[in-house]
């Protein structure tokens, strides 16, 4: 990459991680913070920990498309604005509605796919898989820094405290859109990184990609609603304050990053990324079932603890490729964007779902409840198909390009093109490819591009 698109990806990953990272430390304390609001019930707190998801998860897409119209940076201030606002009225409020209500409107600040459009302005077509990595990575360590991170703030300064640094953090990302992230020479819409209405229908009448959606959507209910008991289960069996939380949250996030790179590895290098999953999904549900009957039993709480992580974070690193792998041609973008509002879906009900579960029914049927959902999972993962080892490519055309079906057809040709499609009025073809084949040159002279493809 340049220095101006290196400059670009990790200013963008460093917005993206500020958000998350206040996102995610609420997860380990939210629960026991929030029982001394007024009103409080378990089926409250849960609608106040997962609404967050449900306004994210619809107003998605909407946000990456206005983003065309308005621009770019526009939105991430904007959606930055009402996150940094949401946190603040979070941080002050003492009841448990005034809490929803901040939740809600911190969620609507839905800046996911804005960035990763902006992302795509910013990079040229051969280094943009790697820029979008870097935010990848980025958000997987936000993830597992906030998991750790947070106990040990809210014993500081308490869940209030971790909002007002939401708050604070969201000034610092906005600063950092405004004055170090570039502004792109000019706004094009960029299929395999943002959503085309145009290729919604396509993206939500396949299968294959269902099935994902119903994954990711299943993964995060699962981590919502476990969030709800597993800080009670910590304090009642192994008699930790939430302060103390950290000390098991770290080796057990350290043994599933151990598993997971290696399952990644093989799933990638060795094209088994169905064999992996099918094991990751059976991890999940045996992880749920152990902790509906841990009770106060530690080792039982511990071992699933690290068995729900180790299988979470390999899904949380192959889902996306999957989708990416699974998606049609030239709609690598809206297939994303339908992954991730469902991934924003599946936090709202299993925070709501699971919260009134626990009040009303008890712990155990939370965990069973997430248990029938990841068996659900588990046989739409063994029953799909073997994913195709493609990677997406966007070849630029030169001026002199022919007929949009004739150039299809001829790039067809070329040795590792699986699938391609023209869009003249954009001047690109997207392409499916089998990267260890695929002839670079040869599509860029029969594209008649001066570069070589990607």
């Amino acid at each position: 990459m340049s220095q101006h698109e290196l400059r670009a990806a990790v200013s963008l990953a460093a917005v993206f991680a500020l958000r998350m990272l206040g996102l995610f430390m609420i997860y380990p304390v939210f629960t026991l913070f929030a029982r001394g609001l007024s009103g409080a019930t378990a089926s409250t707190i849960g609608l106040a920990l997962g609404i967050y998801g449900l306004t994210q998860g619809l107003l998605q897409m909407p946000f990456g498309l206005l983003s065309d119209r308005v621009g770019r940076k526009v939105m991430v201030v904007a959606g930055l604005v009402l996150f940094g606002v949401g946190s603040a009225w979070a941080a002050r409020a003492h009841s448990i509605d005034a809490m929803i209500g901040a939740r809600a409107l911190q969620g609507a600040g839905a800046v996911g796919s804005v960035i990763l459009a902006l992302v795509a302005d910013l990079t040229a077509e051969e280094n943009r898989t790697k820029a979008m990595a870097l935010v990848g990575v980025t958000i997987g360590l936000s993830f597992l820094v906030a998991i750790v991170l947070g106990p040990v703030l809210a014993g500081w300064i308490g869940l209030s405290g971790i909002f007002w640094l939401m708050s604070a953090l969201a000034l610092v990302g906005i600063l950092v859109t405004l004055f170090a992230v570039p502004t792109p020479p000019r706004r094009r819409v960029h299929r395999e990184a943002e959503p085309v209405p145009a290729m919604l229908g396509a993206t939500v009448r396949n299968p294959q990609l269902l099935r994902l959606d119903f994954g990711i959507f299943t993964l995060h209910a699962m981590l919502t609603a476990s969030f709800l008991i597993v800080p009670v289960l910590l304090a009642h069996s192994l008699g930790l304050g939430s302060r103390s939380d950290w000390w098991v949250y770290l080796p057990i996030l350290l043994i599933s990053l151990a598993i997971m790179v290696p399952a990644i590895i093989i799933g990638e290098r060795r094209r088994r990324m169905k064999g992996v999953l099918v094991t990751a999904v059976a991890a999940l549900l045996v992880s749920q079932i152990m902790l509906a009957a841990a009770g106060d039993g530690r080792v039982m709480l511990l071992v699933a603890l690290t068995v729900f992580f180790a299988a979470f974070n390999v899904m949380e690193a192959s889902l996306p490729s999957l989708v990416t792998k699974t998606a049609p041609t030239g709609a690598t973008g809206t297939a994303t964007g339908v992954y991730s509002s469902s991934q924003f879906l599946g936090i709202f009900v299993g925070g709501a779902v699971g919260g009134w579960m626990y009040q009303h029914v008890g712990a155990s049927a939370v965990f069973e409840f997430t248990a029938v959902l990841a068996a659900l999972w588990l046989v739409l993962a063994a029953t799909m198909r073997q994913p195709a080892y493609l990677a997406s490519r966007v070849l630029r055309l030169g001026e002199a390009a022919r007929d949009a079906r004739e150039l299809a057809a001829a790039l067809r040709e070329v040795p590792g093109v699986a699938e391609a499609v023209v869009v003249t009025e954009e001047g690109v073809a997207y392409l499916k490819v089998d990267s260890k084949v695929y002839d670079v040159r040869r599509a860029a002279q029969v594209a008649g591009a001066e570069a070589p493809a990607t």
